[in-house]
């Protein structure tokens, strides 16, 4: 009989739970400032980038009259899809009850927020003039899916926020018993706490206002990502004008968003030899799910390919041909090879925490690159006559872009020098599945007992 096991949960107080959940906030040597001053160093280089760009104007980017979206729409939809996925993966394990979140929430919480912010500015960067932003405020346009997109990543960011803080209150408490977080740390802690003990009727109210988010969080997270879909998705420009770009923006925002998540447990669990807190299994479950969106991803793509290429319109045939056989063919394929199929064979062959960080990574710069193949190509086919367009990313919209990237991890490692890295109430009192109480203590190396 195969049972499947999952990692003993401890108490904070008797094993340590606390101290190694503030181990990024007190322990942290020349090698964190060495890592954090290597991150700095491209972000300031992307500041300087924009600034170069806002005094010059876009005639500093590859962006012309044909091709007037290009790498900035292609990170936003990225960086912003990185959140979606995030915040959807802890307040969906969080309403099914999944006993092996614990570890992983408070991580895929805090890299939702810093992505989002990240992806946030990029509209701002892609305009000419940023100081006219104000007149999306006061004199809005109703009928732009724009404005509606800019509402809603607003209202997403308010409900990310409260999913993230929320959880916050008793862990904080519990922080600020620890004797080497710091007087400054401790009144900090103390405030955010709001007075909190623990008492049943506190629980039940933070149980209540969690589950309240988590229940709206996930169809807000799948409007504003459909909704980003349709400022490409309502024009009648080749290869976007299609009724599956919703569901295929938010599977591939869900896809990136667990890849994204692994990759910044796995580098915690590494650098803070937090093993023993965040056990192989929970990565392992998170590579099946990484699995299961890869083969919803690959179906869409292959209704899109099939059912587009059938008809075989004259302007869309033409999208297709370059992106299958000619100039953006290579850059297709690879995304094929690297992005579906070796992420699948590594998790479902190797299935240890290596492999499957390997193949987040794969699927994070393989996502990129398919959006790159989504937004581009389209814009580069002639509407009615005249030549193809071509689009050649500057040297400024590359070092915004590299910057951006560098912008999550160095964000993530500041938020985690303040805040607890992991779930202490939630993992100090877990919720096992009902009628399983043998499953505790079990260890979770070898994934099953027979």
């Amino acid at each position: 009989m195969l049972t499947v096991e999952r990692p003993t949960v401890p108490s904070p107080r008797d094993d340590g739970l606390v101290d190694a959940a503030v181990a990024p906030i007190i322990r942290h040597g020349r090698g964190s400032t060495m890592l954090m001053a290597a991150l700095a160093v491209p972000v300031l280089a992307a500041v300087g980038a924009w600034v170069y760009q806002v005094s010059h104007g876009l005639s500093v980017t590859g962006l012309n009259s044909q091709v007037f979206w290009g790498v900035y729409e292609v990170d936003l939809v990225t960086f912003i899809g990185f959140s979606y996925g995030g915040a959807l993966v802890s307040a969906i394990l969080r309403l099914t009850g999944a006993h092996w979140r614990g570890p992983i929430t408070r991580l895929a919480e805090g890299t939702a927020v810093v992505t989002l912010c990240v992806g946030a500015v990029f509209p701002i960067i892609h305009l000419g003039h940023p100081e006219r932003l104000w007149e999306m405020f006061v004199r809005p346009n109703p009928t732009s899916p724009l404005l509606w997109d800019m509402v809603a990543i607003i209202t997403y960011l308010l409900a990310t926020l409260a999913l993230f803080v929320l959880p916050l209150v008793p862990d904080v408490a519990a922080a600020a018993e620890q004797p080497d977080i710091g007087e400054r740390r401790r009144r900090l802690y103390l405030r955010m706490a709001a007075g909190w003990l623990g008492t049943p009727e506190q629980r039940r109210v933070l149980d209540r206002a969690l589950t309240v988010v988590a229940v709206g969080i996930v169809p807000l997270a799948v409007m504003v990502h459909t909704v980003l879909s349709y400022a490409f998705s309502l024009t009648s420009r080749p290869g976007w004008h299609s009724t599956i770009f919703g569901p295929y923006f938010v599977v591939a925002a869900v896809y990136s968003g667990v890849a994204i998540v692994i990759l910044a447990t796995a580098a915690y669990r590494r650098a803070y030899h937090l093993e023993a807190w965040i056990p192989a299994l929970a990565i392992r479950y998170l590579g099946y799910l990484m699995v299961a969106l890869a083969a919803t991803y690959a179906y869409f793509l292959f209704t899109e390919v099939t059912t587009e290429g059938y008809v075989s319109e004259r302007t869309t045939e033409g999208v297709l041909y370059v992106l299958l056989l000619k100039r953006y063919a290579p850059l297709f394929w690879t995304f094929v090879a690297l992005g579906l199929v070796t992420p699948v064979l590594l998790v479902t062959i190797r299935r240890t925490v290596g492999a499957i960080t390997a193949a987040a990574g794969l699927v994070v710069g393989a996502l990129w690159l398919k959006r790159f193949l989504m937004f581009v190509p389209p814009l580069t086919q002639p509407l009615i006559g005249g030549s193809f367009g071509r689009y050649s990313p500057s040297w400024v919209e590359w070092t915004i872009s590299v910057g951006a990237a560098a912008a999550v991890p160095l964000l993530l490692i500041l938020l985690f020098r303040v805040l607890p890295v992991l779930s202490i109430d939630e993992m100090a009192h877990p919720e096992p599945p009902a009628g399983d109480v043998s499953a505790r203590g079990l260890d979770d190396t070898e994934g099953v007992s027979r």
